[in-house]
């Protein structure tokens, strides 16, 4: 009897010896599981850089494109520039100008044929006429070599009339100089008839024209819009011009 008790006894040793090992190594495993990990931070991943692009810009016209009495940046083609470098990440701007003060139709004319431009720009833009009215040209050699401008700008730009703009002519009548010349009323609706001209033939050929003639006529109130020489556009002025011409030339530039 006492050896049957004896081996009882030792069977339950045993029993509570292995249940206590299991038990120990259950919580030794949750006690592994359940240690804090230590954080990684995830390498952050490369951001893409801008496509790098260089487009070429050809301006055409007379005094209000080369920029009387303001500076080589000041006028209306370099502000153009530098706003469409600045705005589109990676774009860059070769800009020529064929421009002069008192050029009229015909003289931008021959010019083109002189300097031969290439045929292959993605941006053109177009504003004369001015000394047409000025020089009291018949109004009929515009009606005549604006369209001949018009269709060399879109042939230069690839052939393209979506990557012309054509620019309104602004109304000197509203400056200093323009008070004192002849009369203010009678230029006023000159420019009037040159512009809408232009406009229409524009409208019908489906080529861009933006008017920037009503920010001209602001010119004898808001006297910081003329130039130190009483006739031409300012800085600022132009860059108002610019404010117009902008959004219709970047998307001109990023197809």
């Amino acid at each position: 009897m006492k050896t049957f008790i004896s081996k009882i006894t030792k069977t339950f040793q045993l029993f509570v010896l292995s249940f206590t090992i299991v038990v120990f190594s259950q919580c030794s495993n949750e006690n592994t599981t359940l240690a804090p990990q230590p954080e990684t931070t995830p390498a952050p991943s490369p951001q893409p850089q801008p496509a790098s692009k260089k487009v070429s810009y050809l301006a055409l016209g007379d005094s209000y494109t080369i920029g009387q009495s303001v500076c080589v940046t000041c006028r209306f083609p370099e502000q153009l520039k530098k706003k469409l470098e600045t705005t589109i990440p990676g774009l860059s701007v070769d800009l020529k100008i064929i421009a002069q003060t008192g050029w009229t139709t015909s003289n931008l004319i021959n010019a083109i044929k002189e300097q031969q431009p290439t045929t292959d720009y993605n941006l053109v833009t177009l504003l004369i006429g001015v000394n047409n009215q000025f020089q009291n040209r018949e109004f009929g050699i515009y009606e005549r070599e604006f369209p001949q401008l018009v269709q060399t700008a879109i042939s230069i730009a690839k052939g393209f009339k979506e990557n012309v703009i054509v620019v309104s002519i602004p109304d000197y009548a509203f400056t200093p100089f323009g008070q004192q010349f002849g009369s203010p009323t009678k230029i006023s609706t000159e420019i009037d008839r040159y512009n809408a001209f232009a406009k229409r033939y524009c409208d019908a050929n489906g080529v861009t024209f933006i008017d920037i003639t009503d920010i001209s006529r602001q010119g004898l109130k808001e006297t910081y819009l003329v130039a130190i020489d009483g006739l031409h556009p300012s800085e600022k002025a132009y860059s108002l011009f610019v404010d117009r011409i902008a959004p219709k030339a970047s998307v001109i530039v990023q197809k």
